[in-house]
Order: C-alpha cells, then structure tokens, then sequence
C-alpha cells in the first residue's frame, strides 16, 4: 500500500470512530426503553408498549450495525498503520475467521471505503428509526 492509500485508510478510520457517538445514542435508547418497560409497561397504552417495544428490537439490529462498524474501524486502522499488510492478506485474514467467503476477485480499497460508509449510514439509520419510535412511543403514553 503506498501514502495515499494509509491515509485514505486512516481517514475512512477515523470517519468509522466518529460514529461511535450515534452508537452510544442507539444504545442509550434501546436501554431506556428496555427500562421503561420493564417499569411502568402495565401502565402504558398499548401504542406506547409497542412503541417502546420496537425501540428496544431494533436496538438488536442497532447493536449488531454498531458492531460491524466498529470492526471495520479497526480493519482500516490495521491497514493505515502497517498492521496489516495489504488487502490480500486481511482477505485471507477474513476467510479464516469466516467473516468472508473465499473469492477469485479481490476488493479494491475504494469499494471497501464505499462500503463501510454505507454500513455507517444504515446504522445511523437505524438509530434513526429507533429515535422516532421512541418520540412516536413518548407522545402516545397517555393515550388510551
């Protein structure tokens, strides 16, 4: 790998470590409703358990996203600072941890950048969709 390349891999990097704040909010979400209801869940209107309820199922997803991304981070910060060689040997690093299937065709660095922005997004999407069940599950708890 030449200069260009470590720094795009160490930008790319940083950019992952950077969501780790839309992580921590994901989390936080996910336990409060967890929280609430485990709480208070007999005195909310049914909107509002469910509301609550695919908060917390969507913090699964949440986490796993949040996972992955944070795998990825530390994927390109192997390769920005020599700890891992080259693309082929995280390939083959990949293969034998059976996080990737073997492939005649190696992935180039700018497609694995693209795609871990990609997994960045769908993450922060679905914190997203987790914010917005929570807000939808506060609005409708007197309802009933």
């Amino acid at each position: 790998m030449n200069d260009p390349d470590r720094a795009l891999c160490a930008a790319t990097a940083h950019l992952l470590r950077a969501a780790g704040t839309v992580a921590t909010c994901g989390l936080a979400l996910g336990l409060i409703a967890v929280a609430v209801l485990a709480l208070t869940g007999r005195s909310l209107s049914l909107l509002s358990c469910m509301g609550f309820g695919a908060v917390a199922v969507i913090g699964v997803l949440e986490r796993y996203l949040a996972q992955r991304v944070r795998l990825e981070a530390g994927l390109f910060e192997g390769l920005a600072g020599g700890g891992i060689a080259s693309l082929g040997m995280l390939d083959g690093a990949l293969e034998r941890l059976g996080l990737r299937f073997a492939s005649n065709a190696p992935r180039q660095l700018d497609d694995r950048v693209v795609l871990a922005r990609q997994l960045m997004q769908r993450h922060a999407t679905a914190v997203a969709c987790q914010a917005a069940m929570f807000l939808l599950a506060l609005l409708t708890q007197d309802l009933r």
